[in-house]
């Protein structure tokens, strides 16, 4: 199936069985659910998971919330299903989107936004690569900091070129910075979709397995990161997005100043408290 075709077939099922149990199914463009300090957004879209305007806006207005509450540590990002991750942005709502944006620099500023507050919030994110995984699909996953892929069925890529454009939500800028501009260069102009155990072997993907385990391990990483100071997690995600752009001194410096900030907390005192009495060290405790 093309990638044109990944967004056109369920919008072309509009009369069938298909679409109207999604439409019925569709009071909200994802699920979301907390269990054990780690956030889950499930896109709601069963089978393509098409990332839809109402998908964007709830995000953009329910991230800082999520950002902000400090019982939350860890955020994954996945679908509702077993079919796909996403076939990327719904393309017949785009006309619709840049006039309630009032440009084109304001809709696909919004998905910046969303993304950036994804990458750059100070909790650990984590994505869900299975099935489709294509334009937004994909793009969103880059703005992660763990990726998860199945080690069969996926189909990973950025191949708007399949329709005469070029990636819009941050691709082009995230993926050559995660895989290296020659691998980058031959996925996005060749619009070239990888699988799961391609992705793994050139870096796009830190972890490969079974489809019925991808999600409970990405539960498993959540908690494990949450699990884990908050504040020196923080400052490390700080210092480490965009770290390619900095001076190794500016980046010696931004250390620095984690590690002062660090240095008296009450998880640093527990650290060294448990690793003096040989036990495993329980952090967040206030």
């Amino acid at each position: 199936m093309t990638y044109a075709a990944a967004f056109l077939q369920p919008l072309d099922l509009a009369n069938t069985a298909i679409t109207q149990k999604r439409n019925q199914t569709m009071s909200d463009p994802y699920l979301y659910s907390v269990v054990n300090h780690v956030a889950t957004f499930s896109i709601n879209d069963a089978p393509y998971n098409l990332m839809s305007l109402a998908y964007i806006d709830r995000l953009e207005e329910q991230l800082p919330e999520v950002l902000a509450d400090d019982s939350i540590r860890a955020l994954v990002f996945t679908g509702n299903d077993l079919d796909n991750f996403s076939a990327g942005m719904n393309l017949k709502q785009i006309p619709e989107g840049i006039k309630r944006a009032g440009s084109h620099e304001a809709f696909f500023g919004q998905r910046h936004r969303v993304l950036a507050m994804i990458e750059s919030g100070g909790k650990p994110t984590i994505a869900t690569l299975f099935g489709f995984c294509l334009g937004g699909g994909l793009e969103l996953p880059l703005a992660c900091h763990f990726r998860l892929a199945a080690d069969a069925g996926a189909q990973i890529g950025l191949p708007e070129m399949d329709l005469g454009t070029v990636p819009a939500w941050g691709g082009s800028a995230r993926l050559p910075r995660t895989i290296g501009r020659a691998y980058a260069l031959d996925m996005i102009l060749r619009g070239r979709k990888i699988d799961g155990a391609e992705a793994y072997r050139i870096g796009l993907v830190t972890e490969l397995m079974g489809l019925e385990q991808l999600k409970g391990r990405a539960q498993a990483l959540g908690e494990e990161l949450a699990s884990q100071p908050r504040l020196a997690i923080k400052c490390m995600l700080d210092n480490l997005i965009g770290f390619d752009t900095k001076s190794l001194d500016e980046s010696m410096a931004d250390e620095m100043r984690a590690a002062i900030l660090n240095r008296d907390t009450a998880d640093a005192r527990e650290g060294m408290v448990a690793f003096m009495e040989k036990r495993k060290p329980v952090f967040n405790q206030s």
